[in-house]
């Protein structure tokens, strides 16, 4: 029993033991947890202690990095608004006071926004404040800070004058508290008719005009078309009516009727280029209004609470005036053209115009923007051109010609131009040194014709003949128009012809013979060239032109299309004086005789300058037909070469077939370039006298004889004896006898003698043509006297003249007057029907009287410079005026 217990006190001991360990146990690993655990306590305090300040360095950071891509995202907004204000207002319509100049915009293009401020933004470069005005809308400026309103006001109206085109922003002022003094600055443009001023009493007028010019500017120029001016200039980049801004400075209250045309013109003012800018005057509620309130310390742009807005200073009144005194001189000094290009089609549309009707062109630009039309066909067929000195006569002709010729191919249109006056500015028409090109359309060009008549005569005869060759054409077919013929004879060419005559009173001048067949040839061609196609074009600055054809009312009635330039007379009918207020570059286009009520005035475009019709010009010929020829150019100052002589050209050794050989003397003034031949068959009288004291044209038209008498003949085949008699006339002899070579012989004054009596005495044997050219033949009557028992050697010279000829012998001599070869003829009663031609250089037509010339008194011939008078008795009627050909070398 006692072991039993002693074995269960030692098992308890042992399990309390146990327990006592593993009791132990876990307390010391408790503790050992609870250090843990107070140690991770103390390091979570420890980092929550550490958290706010490490969050808030984070949040500090995070913060900064914000406000610095907010400041940069702020700054680039500020400058992308700053450069789109810029391109928005460009030029003079920001660009800020010191260094400020006008920048017009180019035709049509609005002047766009415009600055009175600036938007300030902390960091960032200011943003300029721009108010919308032309095309845009109404400005109304109120606020209690009367200096910056009017700032506001001289910015917005100095800038719109520099930024559009002088002459395009017109000012209406109504100030009947200052009379205007709120305008002083502007008052230069008064000058130019570009500011008005309204006094007290006279709104409700201003305002009646302004919905009246709406009211207008709606019908006649929009016409339904386009919205609005704007709009129209975008289409077409063209303007056709200025800016109008009525400047309403105060005034007593609107009456009804004011109020009611008050609010017209802000509804539909904008549209039309009628803009208000009012300062106590209240406005009504429109989006097309933006609201200036002027601070002390600013202004406020737009509705409430509005834009703040620093002002800018006020522009310096020098800079106000002097902008507006040059605003006002380059307006009174009248527009600028308008481009050339503007009269052209495009280039796939030349050349595509049918002119079997009539020729139509756009000559200008009328007042509403729109093409002024110029018609030549059956009504109206011809035209009349004036104006004085230097109104732009040449630059219209180049216009028109300009636009028919690029709307009509050569085969539908041919220009026959001439001008009277001295220069050259037509030349360019024709082939040139300079410019090979030509323009395709032209077949005659003379200039510097002012002292050739003749010319011009030629001209109409030329005409006259083309007329009657279209009506023998229209009879064959049975019709009356050229419209018809063209549609029953479709491969024939019948071109419409314009022939343009410039300076034309130079033609009718005089009471001669030349003057009477112009008149006469000018009255049929323009009674009945209108039929065939024919149409004549007249200029002239001087009245005089004008007034030399009131003597013949039936060939005025014809001209019914009158073109009149500014300050021009006689060209519009009496009553109508359109043209005495015309500013420059414009011109009066009447197709109703000059009746009033057909008066349209066109803006001519600059044409006539060089680069302006070289373009065109050139983009025609590379049109041009592969067979077609340069114009002729017929120069008035210039000599003519025998070498370029087409019939000069064409001479070639006789065949047996021609019926003599041919002498040429000169070019006849003439539209095709011939030259003035004398045939030398075997007849009586076929010898050539040149009469004159005149030495470098007589030896030049000898000269010329010569040179294409030997290109008839083959080396060997003919003889040439060359006596000089006239030491100035060596150097020219002399070079024609080494040119002639073995066919020619030298003679002087000691050895003609002999060449007369060898010639006398050989004409029954003479096998070969023998060619007497002799120089100041009249220098030889002392030594052609008669020896003792023998015949004169002047009696030996009445021989070869009168027995020559028909034993292809013949004289070709100069003398140097009438009398002197009278003279040597036998006397004033001698006959001179040995001599069947001559040429008269400055003898006048009554030294060559009835014995020489048919009729009684002599030709009317009147001598001049390197000019000479041809009559050939087998062939003319009346002398032939032609140009001596230059020296050959």
């Amino acid at each position: 029993m006692a072991d039993r217990r002693a074995q269960l006190v030692t098992r308890v001991r042992e399990t309390l033991a146990e327990a006592l360990g593993a009791s132990r146990t876990r307390l010391s690993a408790a503790q050992a947890e609870l250090t843990a655990g107070q140690e991770r306590l103390a390091r979570v305090r420890r980092a929550a202690a550490a958290v706010p300040e490490r969050v808030g360095a984070e949040r500090d950071r995070r913060l900064a990095e914000i406000d610095a891509r907010h400041a940069a995202r702020i700054a680039e907004l500020a400058r992308r608004a700053a450069d789109a204000a810029r391109r928005e207002a460009p030029g003079a319509a920001s660009e800020e006071w010191p260094g400020w100049r006008p920048t017009p915009g180019g035709r049509g293009e609005p002047p766009g926004a415009l600055r009175v401020g600036a938007v300030r933004i902390a960091g960032a470069e200011p943003v300029p404040a721009l108010v919308p005005l032309l095309d845009a809308g109404h400005v109304h400026l109120t606020g209690d800070d009367r200096d910056g309103g009017d700032a506001v006001l001289a910015a917005l109206l100095l800038r719109a004058l520099g930024r559009a085109e002088p002459g395009a922003v017109r000012l209406i002022g109504y100030d009947p508290e200052h009379l205007g003094g709120g305008l002083a600055g502007f008052a230069p443009l008064g000058t130019a008719g570009l500011l008005t001023f309204v006094g007290p009493g006279g709104l409700g007028r201003l305002l009646d005009d302004l919905v009246e010019q709406i009211r207008r500017i709606n019908e006649t120029v929009l016409a339904g078309e386009h919205g609005s001016l704007r709009e129209l200039a975008a289409a077409t980049g063209r303007r056709p009516e200025p800016w109008r801004v009525a400047v309403l400075l105060g005034g007593d209250e609107l009456s009804r009727h004011e109020r009611g045309q008050l609010d017209r013109v802000v509804r539909t003012g904008a549209a039309c280029g009628v803009h208000l800018v009012v300062r106590g005057v209240p406005l009504p509620d429109d989006p097309t209004i933006t609201r200036v309130v002027a601070e002390p310390d600013g202004a406020r742009i737009g509705g409430p609470p509005g834009l703040p807005v620093r002002l800018d200073p006020p522009p310096p009144a020098t800079l106000v005036t002097e902008t507006c005194r040059d605003v006002a001189a380059r307006v009174n000094a009248g527009p600028p053209p308008t481009p050339f290009t503007d009269l052209l089609p495009p280039p796939e549309q030349m050349w595509q115009e049918d002119s079997s009707t009539a020729l139509t062109a756009p000559i200008g630009e009328g007042p509403h923007g729109r093409p002024v039309r110029v018609t030549l066909g059956d009504y109206p067929p011809h035209a009349l051109i004036g104006g004085p000195s230097g109104t732009g006569k040449t630059n219209l002709i180049f216009a028109w010609i300009g636009a028919l010729a690029a709307r009509y191919s050569p085969a539908e249109l041919e220009f026959y131009l001439l001008d009277f006056k001295e220069g050259v500015s037509f030349a360019r028409f024709a082939q040139g040194r300079r410019d090979p090109s030509w323009l395709p359309h032209m077949r005659l060009v003379g200039i510097n014709v002012n002292t050739d008549r003749e010319f011009g005569l030629a001209l109409l005869r030329f005409l006259a003949e083309e007329l009657r060759r279209r009506a023998d054409a229209a009879k064959k077919h049975e019709v009356t128009k050229l419209a018809e013929l063209r549609a029953v004879d479709p491969t024939g060419r019948w071109p419409r012809i314009v022939a343009v005559v410039d300076e034309f009173q130079m033609l009718l001048a005089g009471r001669d013979v030349v003057a009477r067949e112009a008149a006469d040839l000018l009255e049929d061609l323009a009674r009945r060239g209108r039929s065939q196609g024919i149409h004549l074009v007249l200029a002239s600055q001087d009245v005089r032109g004008i007034e030399a054809l009131w003597g013949r009312p039936a060939l005025v009635a014809q001209f019914t299309l009158r073109i009149a330039l500014p300050k021009a007379l006689r060209i519009l009918a009496e009553r109508n004086d359109a043209a005495q207020s015309l500013p420059r570059w414009h011109a009066v286009v009447n197709a109703e005789s000059g009746l009033p009520e057909g008066n349209e005035v066109a803006r001519i475009p600059s044409a006539s300058d060089w680069e302006t019709w070289s373009g065109l010009q050139h983009r025609l010929w590379r049109m041009r037909p592969q067979d077609a020829a340069p114009a002729r150019l017929f120069d008035g100052d210039a000599i003519p070469r025998l070498a370029d002589a087409p019939d000069f050209r064409a001479l070639r050794p006789a065949d047996g077939t021609q019926r003599g050989p041919v002498a040429l003397l000169g070019e006849i003034i003439d539209v095709q370039a011939r030259s003035a031949a004398l045939r030398l068959p075997r007849a009586p009288g076929r010898n050539l006298a040149v009469l004159g004291t005149r030495v470098d044209e007589a030896c030049a038209v000898l000269d010329a004889a010569a040179r294409s008498l030997a290109r008839q003949h083959r080396p060997g085949t003919a003889r040439f004896s060359i006596a000089c008699l006239d030491p100035d006339a060596d150097p020219v002899a002399r070079a024609l006898y080494e040119d002639l070579a073995d066919d020619a012989a030298w003679y002087d004054e000691e050895t003609v003698p002999e060449l007369m009596v060898e010639t006398a005495e050989g004409l029954t044997a003479s096998s070969h043509p023998h060619y007497l050219l002799l120089f100041a033949v009249d220098a030889a009557a002392g030594s052609l006297a008669a020896p003792a028992g023998r015949r004169s050697g002047l009696e030996q010279l009445r021989r070869i003249l009168h027995d020559g000829p028909e034993r292809r012998t013949h004289v070709l001599a100069w003398w140097r007057g009438v009398a002197r070869m009278r003279a040597d003829l036998g006397g004033p009663a001698a006959r001179t029907d040995q001599i069947g031609a001559w040429v008269a250089l400055d003898a006048h037509g009554g030294e060559l009287g009835s014995s020489l010339y048919p009729g009684t008194g002599g030709p009317d011939w009147y001598p001049r410079p390197w000019r000479g008078l041809f009559f050939d008795r087998a062939v003319h009627r009346t002398g032939q005026v032609i140009i001596p050909y230059g020296p050959a070398r």
